[in-house]
């Protein structure tokens, strides 16, 4: 007997259509070529690298995935000088020498003694290891900031992104029981490496239209009346034109809207930009710029 089967075309529709709906729900706006981006992610199982500039909602893509796909989140902060120690794991030293000493008098030849304190007992996991080792379901694994990780960092990934494994010298190659659904983040402080590429489906996240930027607004700060949402975001694109070192993105928007409803106001007249100022801007030579040409943001 026949039966009738969904196009695989259909059925990836619906999976993308699914995560905008789901993202939506969760108060993340995705637009569909995001939503396309992380559905390959789910059925792949290859890593993706994010890159948009600061403020933008990367980091968020990999919080929201995780309360969408109902596991945990194991979140791993990139910075300079990050090494394997804080990263994957490290041994916990003052108690093997407990258990060394606890031994001492034991019958126990010399590997038996070593094989047991260099055990998962007395292993320390970092994020790394721990997205390795996690029993129960796939974890989402978020490189966050990998751009300020260094060059040598960045090659170490190259195993765990490849194999889903993680080589320890005195235990051997452990691999994923879950293979892990991994996000990276970058705000291209630097190019990273064309090996790490290869290895990741790639999406570029940038700033909102006017269209996009009020859905977010109405989307996290449901009570804002609609006419300063409008105003606070037609202030933060104009805001932007502006030749600032640090532009600022969408997390800066919902920081000025917030602000104002603090405040009370219902109007973004030349008072509120002043008071909400250091919600847009981080620099002082940024806010020059700002305050220079404010006179022809207020509404």
């Amino acid at each position: 007997m026949a039966t009738s089967r969904i196009p695989a075309s259909d059925a990836a529709s619906e999976g993308v259509e699914a995560i905008v709906s789901g993202f939506e729900r969760l108060g993340y706006i995705a637009d569909r070529s995001l939503a396309t981006a992380l559905y390959l992610v789910t059925k792949l199982r290859k890593p993706i690298l994010v890159e948009g500039h600061a403020g933008l909602g990367k980091t968020e893509v990999a919080k929201v995935l995780a309360a969408f796909l109902g596991t945990r989140l194991i979140r791993l902060q990139c910075y300079e000088g990050l090494d394997v120690s804080s990263a994957v794991y490290e041994w916990n030293y003052q108690k093997q020498l407990l258990a060394i000493k606890i031994e001492e008098g034991s019958d126990k030849t010399v590997e038996e003694k070593e094989k047991h304190i260099f055990s998962r007992e007395f292993l320390l996991e970092r994020p790394l290891l721990q997205s390795i080792l996690v029993e129960d379901a796939s974890p989402v694994l978020l490189i966050d900031e990998i751009d300020r990780a260094d060059e040598a960092f960045e090659a170490f990934l190259l195993e765990l992104l490849s194999d889903y494994q993680i080589t320890i010298p005195e235990m051997g190659t452990l691999h994923a029981k879950h293979v892990p659904y991994v996000v990276l983040t970058s705000n291209r402080s630097r190019e990273l490496g064309d090996a790490l590429k290869r290895r990741c489906l790639y999406q570029w996240i940038d700033y909102p239209n006017l269209e996009k930027e009020m859905k977010i607004v109405r989307t996290r700060l449901p009570g804002i009346e609609e006419e300063l949402a409008r105003q606070v975001v037609g202030y933060v694109q104009s805001v932007r034109g502006l030749n600032l070192s640090k532009p600022p993105g969408i997390a800066e928007t919902l920081d000025c809207a917030e602000a104002l409803l603090a405040l009370g106001t219902l109007r973004l007249d030349e008072e509120a930009m002043e008071q909400t100022l250091g919600c847009i801007s981080k620099s002082v030579e940024d806010s020059a710029k700002i305050k220079a040409a404010g006179r022809g943001f207020a509404p």
